[in-house]
């Protein structure tokens, strides 16, 4: 049906019959060539449906490792989220000026450590001085929490029997190729490109906004009918406001999980355990908790 459209759109674009064919048989060989098939049921399922999950198999994912609990990509993070009862970890990776694989959200280290600077122009012996407590409102607790390496982080989810789900911040597009037997998502908010993640709207001129607005339009549709396809993805993972019992069943007719971020809110969580049946990423496992954008 999309490959009909393409071709009717670009036929009445063009007025050629022969253009249409060539561009619409050029993309589907091009999909047929470089899309990712997707892992087995089987394999993504002991992912996204964990059996350890309490709740009928709901995951239950830190975000950050549990931000508001504990300093957000942190050891302590982590083993904090184990023992508040998650089942996954949400981690973001980056890389040092050297290379070395680290947990941290930002581009810079300013929001979350004492330090200051621009991530990748960091060398890893300079941030390991820095305190990754140092900004969180319970940096008393957690005072002298260090920036954790990759291997430390996937260590101590290991011990604490977590699942990781990695937000890759440098060359996500790599992961697949790196390894096909990757469980991966696609995330998804509406309106990104036009609106900040609060949902203020960007300040753009009038162009700028309606130029935007039709950007977000078109990248919506690529997430529903064409990236998730491309890139084999298991799962989507959308922004909480707009999932529904609809767009959960729409997903699950083309074998795709949906999980929603970010849930922090008891009312929230027994919507998505009881209702949706489908997991969730939070930022505390403990207390309703206003959201770390």
């Amino acid at each position: 049906m999309y490959f009909s459209a393409v071709f009717l759109l670009v036929a009445l674009g063009t007025r050629s019959a022969t253009w249409a064919s060539i561009l619409t048989a050029s993309l589907y060989v091009f999909m047929v060539m470089f899309r990712f098939p997707p892992v087995p049921d089987e394999q993504a399922r002991r992912v996204l449906r964990p059996g350890r999950a309490p709740s009928a198999g709901v995951a239950v994912v830190a975000h950050r490792g549990g931000s508001h609990d504990a300093p957000e990509n942190t050891l302590a993070a982590i083993r904090e989220a184990g023992r508040n009862g998650a089942t996954a970890v949400e981690l973001d990776l980056s890389f040092t000026a050297d290379g070395v694989p680290v947990l941290m959200h930002d581009e810079t280290v300013d929001r979350t450590t004492n330090g200051s600077g621009t991530l990748n122009r960091l060398q890893f012996v300079q941030l390991r001085r820095m305190d990754a407590s140092a900004r969180h409102r319970l940096n008393g607790r957690f005072s002298g929490e260090k920036v954790p390496t990759l291997q430390e982080a996937v260590e101590e989810s290991i011990r604490q029997q977590l699942t990781i789900f990695f937000d890759v911040r440098g060359q996500p597009d790599q992961m697949r190729q790196t390894d096909p037997g990757v469980v991966t998502a696609l995330t998804h908010r509406p309106w990104r490109l036009s609106r900040f993640a609060d949902g203020t709207q960007r300040a753009l001129s009038s162009w700028q906004q309606l130029w935007s607005g039709f950007l977000d339009v078109l990248l919506d549709w690529a997430h529903h009918h064409l990236l998730w396809k491309l890139c084999g993805v298991s799962a989507i993972l959308v922004h909480k406001d707009v999932v529904s019992l609809d767009y959960v069943q729409f997903w699950a007719d083309r074998g795709v999980e949906v999980l929603g971020w970010t849930v922090n809110t008891a009312v929230e969580k027994d919507f998505y355990q009881n209702l949706l049946k489908i997991g969730y990423i939070t930022d505390s496992l403990l207390e309703d908790c206003d959201p770390q954008y």
